[in-house]
């Protein structure tokens, strides 16, 4: 069993912004298996079940808030006796250029309030994070503003494309683990 989950922020207000980029992968990999999402019986979260290439997993997006997400994480790890190594966040990252996905096995938060909380609340940095590049504001503009703005035109006509590109590098950490995966996705925009 494996537990993939999108970081973002549940209110509509929130949806198509930059910080949920997390949720929007999820709900785009339910979609396509024409899943539904239903409140999860094991943690503050919505959740659904989906079998990638033979491998049962489920999909889970915390209903906490980002800078909480380590909360609705902790309570699905420990009810269900899942390992870290398992586990995999998916969430959007400023340092990386738009497009651009950085799979790791372990690390720090890097700034990032939702990734902080999953480390605090499991009390490791030990678990898989496949980061998606939003891109840095521009200097006049506050961070906070940034991450919680829409996405531009010319981001959205990409987007779709980059979403696909993080369902494969998903289905492949779950199939073919994180090194495998990480040496065929780290990087260029371009790979695939």
């Amino acid at each position: 069993m494996k537990l993939i989950v999108g970081l973002g922020n549940p209110e509509s207000r929130y949806e198509g912004t930059r910080h949920n980029l997390g949720f929007l992968v999820l709900k785009t990999l339910a979609e396509a298996h024409h899943l539904k999402y239903k409140k999860s019986a094991v943690a503050q979260a919505i959740e659904t079940k989906i079998t990638l290439e033979g491998v049962d997993c489920s999909l889970m997006m915390p209903l906490t808030y980002m800078n909480n997400s380590g909360i609705a994480v902790k309570q699905w790890v420990d009810k269900k006796g899942l390992k870290t190594k398992d586990v995999l966040i998916v969430c959007d990252d400023l340092a990386l250029s738009f497009a651009q996905m950085r799979l790791r096995p372990s690390g720090t938060a890097g700034g990032h309030h939702g990734i902080k909380s999953v480390i605090e609340y499991l009390a490791t940095k030990d678990f898989c994070r496949l980061r998606l590049g939003i891109g840095r504001p521009h200097p006049s503009l506050e961070v906070a503003d940034y991450v919680l703005s829409h996405f531009t035109v010319g981001e959205k006509k990409l987007l779709p494309d980059f979403i696909n590109r993080a369902l494969t590098c998903v289905t492949s950490w779950v199939t073919k683990g994180t090194t495998a995966t990480m040496s065929q996705f780290n990087g260029s925009k371009d790979k695939q």
